[in-house]
This record gives structure tokens, sequence and C-alpha cells, in this order.
């Protein structure tokens, strides 16, 4: 049987009871002080993950203004030392022969767009997929191509590098 002054709490159908006001207020301010730290940790963590996944889009358009201007010192940095790229017409190439083709003459890209990404995050990986359109020539012939990708970055020594590269065309 609960006294006066003591607190009173009902919960599913269950009557919970306890002493004096003082423990009540005491308990509320500590299931508030709980919380609040709870809700900063989860916006302290989205604010983070949205630095990352921004800086990750960033990092992407980088890339492909990169590939346009044949850059192979910015790609160089951008790839991991175990880096793989998989093209649309299933040809996989490790980094020294990813950037090899980027160097190629005969590769003439005339512009690179990327839309609709979505960045995932594991941990310190994230998978980024989004679209494309390239254009260009390559041997003198000239492509358009629209397909979608999926990058798979790991972050390490405090940077983000590609570890993989997979790209689809889309059919037209």
């Amino acid at each position: 049987m609960a006294r006066a002054g003591d607190g009173l709490l009902c919960f599913g159908g269950v009557r919970f009871t306890w002493g004096g006001d003082g423990y009540v207020r005491l308990m509320i301010r500590t299931f508030c002080c709980f919380l609040l730290l709870a809700l900063g940790s989860a916006g302290q963590a989205l604010a983070q993950t949205s630095d990352a996944e921004n800086k990750l889009m960033v990092l992407e358009h980088v890339w492909n203004e990169a590939q346009v201007n044949r850059d192979a010192p910015v790609l160089d940095a951008l790839v991991a030392e175990t880096f793989t790229n998989t093209e649309y017409d299933g040809e996989v190439s490790d980094k020294a022969k990813f950037l090899a083709d980027i160097k190629d003459p005969q590769f003439k890209p005339a512009s690179m767009n990327v839309q609709g990404m979505k960045v995932t995050f594991y941990r310190t990986t994230a998978v980024v997929i989004g679209e494309y359109r390239t254009k260009g020539s390559y041997q003198g012939k000239t492509y358009d191509h629209v397909g979608r990708f999926t990058d798979t970055w790991v972050f390490q020594s405090d940077k983000w590098v590609c570890v993989a590269s997979h790209s689809s065309l889309l059919k037209k």
C-alpha cells in the first residue's frame, strides 16, 4: 500500500511505488541527463556521418574531374595500393593498369558527371552508389555511356581511399 508522499508509477498495468518525493525528482533528473547525453552523442555521430558523406561525394566529383583531365597523380592519391577496378565491359584492372589507362593518349574523355549518389557506412568503410554519364573518344571512336557505379572507400591513415570500383551500363 502506498503512503502519502510516496511515488507511484503505472507502466503496462503494473504499479510501482517508492518512498519520498526527493527520490522521484532525482530519478527524473537522472533520466533526463542520460537522455540529453544520448541525444547529444547521436547528434554528434549524425554530424560526423554527414561530414564524411559530404567528403565522399566531393571525392567522387574530384575523381571524375581527374579522369576528364587525365590527371593520374590525383587519381593515384584517391585509390588504395590494393585498388581493383571492374569496368562496364567486364575488364578487371589493378591500380597500375587503371592509372596507365588514364595516361593512354588514345583515351580522350570530354565529360563525366555523376548524380543520385547514396552513401552507406560500415564503420570505417563506405559504399557509394550512383549514376554516371561520360562522353569522349577512345581509339578514335566516340562514346556516350550512361550507367551505374559502386565505389567502396576505406578510411585509413586519416583519409578516404577507394579500394574497389565497379561500373555497369544502363540500356539505352
